[in-house]
């Protein structure tokens, strides 16, 4: 079992882009989602009629939610990880070990750039349609690649952080004489 305290608070490195972009979109994107949740809640309790269409606009903005937080946990080193292993590598061995989870993340989110390019154009090229609201799916699957380039990036630009030395790994081992 590690020894990792969850709820240290450790400092957020400094990237060139600053990650107050992606939290104020994150502030946005909550506030909207639960402003539409409100109003069908209200409007459904006060007059028995549903904003059902409005579910097609929430799963959306959740979408872009979950990729905006994504890259806010890249920047952040908040990404979900075992520590039992990397906790008995050396120094070293660790920053090697967390280059190659680095890895993994950019190609996932290479693939996502790339098939979800492809989606979008086919959306657009055939003109799908939502279900609910008869939009260009396009409008929708767009947020896919665009929002995977944004993890994309950041991920690499950790990945050139940790390589530069210039950014402390999380380790879940605290080590003694720390409270």
């Amino acid at each position: 079992m590690s020894d990792h305290d969850p709820t240290v608070v450790r400092p957020v490195p400094k990237p060139r882009v600053p990650l107050g972009i992606e939290e104020v979109l994150v502030a946005i994107t909550m506030a909207v989602v639960a402003l539409i949740t409100f109003a069908n809640v209200v409007v459904r309790y006060l007059t028995d009629v549903s904003f059902a269409f409005t579910e097609e606009y929430s799963i959306a903005l959740m979408v872009i939610l979950t990729f905006l937080g994504a890259s806010a946990a890249v920047v952040k080193d908040r990404h979900i990880r075992i520590t039992f292993v990397t906790d008995k590598l050396s120094p070293a061995n660790r920053r090697r070990a967390e280059q190659f989870a680095m890895a993994c993340v950019a190609l996932m989110y290479g693939l996502l750039v790339v098939y979800g390019t492809w989606t979008t154009w086919d959306d657009y090229r055939f003109e799908v349609t939502s279900p609910a609201l008869g939009l260009p799916q396009w409008i929708y699957t767009i947020w896919l690649p665009v929002l995977s380039l944004v993890v994309l990036a950041r991920t690499i630009g950790r990945i050139i952080r940790i390589h530069r030395g210039t950014e402390p790994l999380e380790t879940g081992h605290i080590p003694e004489g720390e409270p």
